[in-house]
C-alpha cells in the first residue's frame, strides 16, 4: 500500500501542475482495447501504466481493492487462487479494470450483474485539480456514477474496490441451437429467466442458424469424459468450435431424428479461466480476415502456427499500427431487447454481416455514460400494452426506478466487412449509427464515432455532464465527445495539403504494405501509443 500511496501522490502532484496551467492532459495506460486512433504527447499525459497491482483481497467481505491498470487475466487468476471471482469478467484478458469501469464493459454474466461498474463498491480518483477523493454510492455519488463510462474525463482513476463471488473451477456450457433471429431472441429470454444460469451469450452464424450459450459454474467434472479448453495454441478458437458442434449435432439429428424440427442441446465442461477468456484467441472471429488479407489458408495448422499473433492484445497492437480499423465496420451496439430483432433483420438485409455476437445486459439503475434504453415515440405507442414495456425518466432515457425496472439490453457485436474506400467507411458507419439511434439504442464508445457534436449531445445528457465537470474542476480536460470523435475530413484535408502526405497515403493502400508494417511493428516494438 505504501507504493500505491506514493504513486497516487505523484499523480496528484502532476495533475495539480496541469490544473494550475489549465493545460489539458490525457491518461496513458500503456495499451488500449479501443479501435479508435489514439496517440499521446509525452508532455501532456498522466502515466498510470504502473498502477497494475491487486492491492488486497478480503475473503470475508468478498471484495478486492485493485489498481486500475490490472488486466482482467491477472485479476481473474489472482482472485481465483483465493476461491473467488469477479462477477463480471471481460472476454479479453488484456482489458484493464480501469478500462472496464471508465469505458463500458458488459459480458456474458451481465444479464445478472449489469455492466462491470455495477460491481464496483467505490473508487479512488484524483480530481482534475489534484485532490484525491473516494467516491461511492453514498459519498460523492454523482461523481461515482458519472465517472462510469466517461473515459477518464472527470479525473484520474487510481483504485477500485470490486465485489467478488464464490468461484467454482469449471463452467458447464450448454449449446442451444436456434433456427433464426426470432428463435434466438426467445431462447435468450428463456435462459435469462432461468435463475440457475450464470452466463449467457449467443452467436448468430447466419440469419437462419445460431447458438445460444448458457453457462453454469460447477465444482465437479469427474463424470465428464473430456474437458474442453480454449486458451492453448493447440485448442480450437471458440466460435469455430461452437459452429462445428452445431453442424455435427445437425448431422446427427438428421440421421437419428429426421421428423423432429429442433436440434437437441449439447453440453460440455470447460475450466473457468478457459471459459472466461474463450474469445481471446481470434478476437471472437475478427482475426479471420487477417488470413484472407495475406492469402494464407485458414485451417488448424495455420492458426496454431500464427497463435502468438492471434491473441487480442497483439491484434490490437497491429490494428493500431496498420490503420485498418479505419476501413472496417467494428461496432458494439446496445438496443432494447424488444427491438433487437428488427435491427438484426435490417442488418441482414443491408450488410449480411455474420457472425454476430449477442449478449443480454441488465441496465444500470443510475445515470452514467453506459447505454440505456431510449424511448422512440412511435415504437413506445405500439408497445404500451406489452408486459415487457420499459419505463424511462424524461431526461435522456435514464431509467426511472420509481416505476418499472427497464428491460434488458441486447448488445450486438458487428465486426466487418472491409471498406477500403474512406468515404464508404464513413457513410456506412453513419448509416448504422442512425439506425441504432432510431430504435432507441446506443453504440459503445470504444469504436470510431461519426456523430456530429450536436448529434452526440442529443444522445447524451450534456447539461448533466457539464455540471459534473464544473463541480469537479474538470472543464479544462477533453470532453467525451472530443475523445471519441472521428474527423475524416481533417485527415483528408491534411493529405490534400501535402504531396508527400498524398504519396504516402497512396502507397499505404498498396497491398500488402499496411499488413506487413503492422506485423513488423508488433515484432520490433512494444510501445505504440506515445508520439515518436
Amino acid at each position: 500500500m505504501n507504493a500505491h500511496k506514493l504513486a497516487v501522490a505523484t499523480i496528484s502532484s502532476d495533475v495539480t501542475r496541469f490544473h494550475n496551467r489549465k493545460q489539458p492532459f490525457r491518461i496513458y495506460h500503456g495499451c488500449t482495447n479501443s479501435t479508435r486512433k489514439v496517440t499521446f504527447d509525452r508532455d501532456k499525459l498522466i502515466d498510470t501504466s504502473g498502477l497494475s497491482s491487486v492491492l488486497c483481497i478480503d475473503k470475508a467481505r468478498k471484495v478486492a481493492m485493485v489498481e486500475p491498470n490490472v488486466p482482467m487475466g491477472k485479476l481473474a487468476t489472482t482472485i481465483l487462487a483465493h476461491g473467488l471471482l469477479p462477477p463480471v469478467v471481460t472476454e479479453f484478458p488484456g482489458i484493464t479494470v480501469g478500462g472496464a469501469f471508465s469505458g463500458t464493459a458488459g459480458e456474458s454474466a451481465s444479464f445478472k450483474f449489469g455492466f462491470f461498474d455495477s460491481t464496483v463498491n467505490w473508487i479512488e480518483i484524483v480530481l482534475a485539480n489534484g485532490k484525491v477523493v473516494i467516491a461511492s454510492p453514498t459519498q460523492c455519488s454523482d461523481l461515482f456514477y458519472g465517472a462510469a463510462g466517461s473515459l477518464g474525463t472527470l479525473g484520474v482513476l487510481t483504485a477500485l474496490e470490486i465485489q467478488l463471488i464464490d468461484a467454482k473451477p469449471f463452467a458447464k456450457l450448454t449449446y442451444l441451437p436456434v433456427k433464426g433471429i426470432e428463435d434466438a431472441m426467445q431462447q435468450i429470454r428463456a435462459t435469462t429467466e432461468d435463475p440457475s444460469n450464470d452466463y449467457i451469450d449467443a452467436i448468430m452464424f447466419s440469419k437462419n442458424s445460431g447458438v445460444v450459450l448458457a453457462g453454469r459454474l460447477i465444482d465437479d467434472a469427474s463424470k465428464c469424459e473430456t474437458i474442453q479448453r480454449f486458451t492453448g495454441p493447440q485448442d480450437p478458437w471458440f466460435y469455430l468450435h461452437a459452429e462445428q458442434l452445431l453442424a455435427k449435432e445437425a448431422d446427427r439429428h438428421s440421421a437419428e431424428k429426421p421428423f423432429m424440427s429442433k436440434i437437441s442441446p449439447y453440453s460440455e465442461v470447460i475450466p473457468i479461466i478457459d471459459y472466461l477468456f474463450r474469445y481471446d484467441r481470434g478476437a471472437f472471429w475478427a482475426a479471420k480476415p487477417v488470413f484472407t488479407y495475406f492469402n494464407v489458408p485458414f485451417n488448424n495448422f495455420t492458426r496454431r502456427l500464427t497463435d502468438p499473433f492471434m491473441h487480442t492484445k497483439t491484434l490490437y497492437h497491429g490494428l493500431h499500427e496498420n490503420g485498418m480499423a479505419k476501413d472496417n465496420i467494428i461496432q458494439d451496439l446496445a438496443l432494447p431487447a424488444s427491438r433487437a430483432q428488427g435491427f438484426m433483420e435490417w442488418l441482414d438485409a443491408e450488410y449480411n454481416i455474420y457472425p454476430l455476437w449477442l449478449c443480454p445486459i441488465r441496465q444500470s439503475e443510475h445515470k452514467t455514460f453506459n447505454p440505456v434504453t431510449q424511448p422512440n415515440t412511435a415504437l413506445v405507442e405500439n408497445e404500451k400494452h406489452s408486459a415487457r414495456h420499459f419505463c424511462t425518466s424524461p431526461s435522456h432515457g435514464i431509467p426511472n426506478q420509481a416505476t418499472i425496472p427497464p428491460e434488458l439490453l441486447l448488445s450486438i457485436g458487428v465486426w466487418g466487412p472491409r471498406l477500403p474506400d474512406p468515404s464508404a467507411f464513413v457513410a456506412e458507419n453513419r448509416k448504422v449509427e442512425r439506425k441504432v439511434r432510431s430504435l432507441g439504442g446506443f453504440k459503445w464508445l470504444y469504436a470510431h464515432c461519426h456523430y456530429t457534436e450536436a448529434e452526440f449531445w442529443d444522445i447524451y445528457d450534456e447539461k448533466w455532464y457539464t455540471a459534473l465537470r464544473a463541480k469537479y474542476h474538470a472543464t479544462y480536460l477533453p470532453t467525451v465527445f472530443e475523445k471519441v470523435k472521428y474527423d475524416w475530413g481533417a485527415e483528408e484535408r491534411a493529405i490534400k495539403g501535402s504531396w508527400l502526405r498524398w504519396l504516402f497515403s497512396w502507397l499505404w493502400w498498396i497491398w500488402p504494405m499496411p499488413g506487413i508494417y503492422g506485423v513488423l511493428c508488433v515484432l520490433l516494438q512494444s510501445e505504440y501509443l506515445l508520439t515518436k
